[in-house]
């Protein structure tokens, strides 16, 4: 099956089945696999005037070998972001970079579940402070999963404390769980089904989201590319948090 872009490049699925089994590395937070997910994110009904927030979550996956029998593995979240119409008036618009989150897991080349264990940091990235905590934070993340056929299920969580920055800026200390579940179609086709939730152990609050996201594996020319898209809901939320969001983007891979 091809989709053709204009008449410069098309889009193929033909010939996947005959490479490594990308789909199933990617569902794999700590596969051997370089990719850079471009992931956008849009939640409505922010703030008291009901407004939008735009979050475009550039995020870098390199593994590094460090022997036969361990990997480590760099996962980086660099946000961008915008945020409209969150306050009457629109008093609150912002357009910047958010803090990044970067994350080492050391895992095994191989095993059954596959686990990983690391730090996690944030870094005051933020170019404005209504985008960013200001704060310098660390702490544990692991993940942990099972591959059985087309099915991976599993979950990742970290948290992070706060240990240096703005001492006038509230602190950081958030537990984030994300268990996870997808089904991989003899097409190449992914669904997956999972739970961002982060508690807040400053205000004692839960933020849920549960996401459903579609992706489909591709080629462009030569390259292999993942293209993604769903909807999520918030099941729970700070007061005037939002109530739901899109989510979609495309993911580059760089097999070895």
């Amino acid at each position: 099956m091809k989709t053709c872009l204009l008449i410069t490049a098309c889009l193929t699925t033909v010939g996947l089945a005959n490479e490594p089994d990308l789909a199933k590395q990617l569902a794999n937070p700590v596969s051997s696999l370089i990719s850079v997910p471009f992931q956008g994110n849009i939640d409505f009904g922010n703030g008291p005037a009901d407004g939008q927030r735009f979050t475009l979550n550039i995020q870098p996956v390199i593994p590094i070998t460090l022997n036969e029998d361990w990997n480590l593995i760099s996962r980086t979240i660099l946000p961008v972001v915008d945020v409209e119409g969150t306050q009457f008036g629109g008093v609150g618009d912002e357009f910047g970079l958010g803090d990044v989150v970067q994350s080492f897991f050391v895992s095994p080349a191989e095993s059954d579940p596959i686990w990983g264990i690391g730090p996690a940091f944030l870094f005051p990235t933020a170019t404005d402070s209504s985008l960013g905590a200001e704060k310098w934070g660390a702490g544990p993340t692991g993940v942990v999963l099972k591959q059985s056929g087309p099915w991976t299920y599993g979950a990742l969580a970290n948290h992070i404390w706060d240990f240096a920055g703005d001492g006038s800026r509230g602190g950081v200390n958030a537990t984030f769980l994300q268990p996870f579940v997808s089904y991989i179609t003899p097409t190449k086709t992914t669904l997956t089904l999972n739970v961002e939730s982060t508690y807040d152990w400053q205000n004692h609050q839960w933020t849920v989201p549960v996401n459903f996201v579609v992706s489909q594996l591709l080629t462009l020319g030569d390259q292999p590319i993942q293209v993604f898209g769903g909807a999520r809901y918030y099941v729970e939320k700070p007061t005037q948090g939002p109530e739901w969001g899109l989510r979609f983007g495309v993911v580059f891979l760089f097999p070895k």
